[in-house]
């Protein structure tokens, strides 16, 4: 007989187990990025800037936190990310729970082809933003490996900002989109214009976007780890630690 009602299945394993990590990693984050974006306050210390409020914004015209205005664009690119919709499908809408495990009786399949999951489509245009975004959180790498006074130095804080966003770009470099534009949609290499470099972009891609679930979760917990931070120093929780002075 078959198998139905929500959690139904004929799994013997133990399924339910790969929920829990999303429901806290992601929730967790969700509910900590919220709460900063609207704090609009203490994400700067010395030459070190938060990558929640990178780019460093004030427009006069704003009155609310200028997190606001810049989250909406790499949170808009991991809400639409191809896995990141896999991850909360499952574990917030069980829809399904898991592969083999029967979702709530009484639902009516439409894929993302309804509101509001068909926004999910934009996520090429989100992809565009998040490169935008990369320069930015680049440049603030950088200005992290130098001291207000401009001498160079390296802190716990610079090496921090750095893996951050090496991480994110890894992350962003690995997006099924980006490989797709580069060569996924090409039949013919050897008769496309630049073929040879695309196949060769492509390649560099396909290889990253088989560690993409990886960049994306280790990705998450750096930039939120680097807000955090940035912010205890900016709190004077704690102090950083110069490593090369």
């Amino acid at each position: 007989m078959e198998a139905k009602g929500l959690g139904a299945t004929t799994r013997r394993d133990a399924w339910w187990v790969e929920l829990a990590p999303v429901i806290l990693l992601l929730g967790g984050f969700g509910i900590y990025a919220t709460l900063r974006a609207f704090e609009g306050d203490n994400y700067r210390f010395g030459s070190y800037l938060s990558p929640f409020y990178s780019p460093l914004l004030s427009p006069s015209w704003w009155p609310l936190s200028p997190a606001l205005l810049i989250l909406v664009f790499p949170l808009g690119f991991r809400m639409t990310c191809y896995y990141y919709r896999k991850a909360y499908y499952r574990a917030f809408f069980l829809d399904p729970p898991a592969c083999s495990v029967s979702e709530p009786a009484g639902r009516r399949y439409k894929g993302e082809t309804a509101f509001p999951f068909i926004l999910q489509n934009i996520h090429r245009y989100f992809l565009y933003a998040a490169m935008i975004f990369l320069v930015f959180l680049w440049h603030d790498a950088w200005l992290g490996f130098w001291a207000p006074d401009g001498r160079f130095q390296v802190g716990l804080g610079s090496v921090v900002l750095l893996v951050n966003v090496v991480l994110l770009s890894f992350y962003a470099l690995s997006c099924h989109s980006l490989r797709h534009l580069v060569g996924g949609k090409i039949d013919c290499f050897s008769c496309t214009k630049f073929g040879g470099p695309r196949h060769g972009a492509w390649r560099f891609i396909s290889v990253l976007n088989e560690r993409h679930m990886l960049y994306a979760w280790m990705s998450l917990i750096s930039v939120g780890s680097a807000d955090f931070y940035v912010r205890l120093l900016a709190t004077h929780v704690i102090t950083d630690p110069i490593l090369i002075p």
